[in-house]
């Protein structure tokens, strides 16, 4: 899923939804981007179309979030929680699971320190700090 070009990188979302539509057996990778999907209602339209969106740039600046990018951040926290890196993720994750009462809404959470962390890493032209970025989670507790 890894690579520098942007539509083939969308298409893996358009192939897994559309395999899940058709109930096609789901590679494990596209019944995890299957799953984070039918979690966001909001975006189901997104993926009913490849053509008007495979090529759209979805402009911040005009209140657009790029459904591509959040799904992307999602599939990262999930990553992290499972390959338990970095080290306490997992029960981070879990804390923060039970005060929010939703395990979805705890992966925006974490998703608000992620892209805090990448931001401030390509600013400031550092390294992720994965410190940093733990105790910004620990702060959502």
């Amino acid at each position: 899923m890894f690579g520098q070009d942007r539509n083939a990188m969308r298409q893996v979302f358009f192939d897994a939804w559309q395999r899940a539509k058709n109930k096609q057996l789901l590679e494990p990778l596209q019944a995890l981007i299957v799953g984070i999907i039918e979690q966001h209602p909001e975006y189901h339209a997104i993926f009913e179309n490849a053509d008007s969106t495979l090529d759209k740039d979805f402009n911040p600046d005009m209140g657009e979030t790029n459904p591509f990018l959040h799904l992307s951040m999602h599939l990262a926290i999930q990553e992290q929680i499972g390959s338990q890196r970095p080290h306490n993720i997992a029960e981070l994750y879990q804390q923060l699971s039970t005060k929010c009462g939703d395990a979805h809404q705890a992966q925006h959470k974490i998703m608000e320190c992620l892209s805090e962390m990448i931001w401030q890493a390509q600013k400031n032209q550092t390294e992720f700090d994965e410190n940093i970025y733990l105790s910004c989670i620990q702060k959502q507790l």
